[in-house]
């Protein structure tokens, strides 16, 4: 398995973040014209949580937040000429290894329900829906958000 070293972004990192954001969710185009994200809103997050960040390289960010026993993980964006790569899913088992070493016993995120290919991803990696929430923004097609849910349990999610 390919090791990958993660690493925590700093402010002079929120353009960065915020352009492999907006470019991974392009898919996201045909129902939103808005950007995902911008650097204002990344320092925001910043604030709150952390951008985890392949080192060296501007390929994968992740943002990871710790809401005393849940964790939430949001905006995993992979490059997409290296998308389907493993990277996504290594990313988000650091996310939860990070959640888990807090003291978090779960990690949830969402999704917008017009992305139809990411539910069943997040349940082969353990996530359950477990409700929805309304969107967050303009657009151009009724859409909402589907929240997952993950117990994380031992080391790596094991008994």
């Amino acid at each position: 398995m390919l090791r990958m070293r993660i690493c925590s972004a700093l402010i002079r990192d929120a353009e960065g973040v915020a352009n492999l954001v907006n470019t991974a969710f392009g898919p996201e185009r045909f129902f939103t014209a808005e950007d995902r994200t911008n650097p204002d809103k990344v320092r925001a997050l910043l604030e709150t949580g952390k951008f985890l960040l392949l080192e060296d390289s501007g390929s994968l960010v992740g943002y990871v937040e710790l809401r005393g026993e849940r964790g939430y993980f949001g905006l995993l964006s992979v490059d997409p000429s290296r998308q389907r790569s493993g990277h996504g899913s290594r990313l988000i088992g650091a996310a939860e290894d990070y959640c888990r070493s807090a003291g978090c016993r779960l990690l949830d995120l969402t999704l917008v329900n017009l992305r139809t290919e990411l539910p069943a991803m997040y349940q082969r990696l353990g996530y359950r829906e477990n409700g929805t929430e309304p969107f967050p923004a303009e657009s151009k097609l009724p859409c909402h958000l589907v929240k997952m849910t993950k117990p994380l349990r031992g080391p790596s999610g094991l008994g």
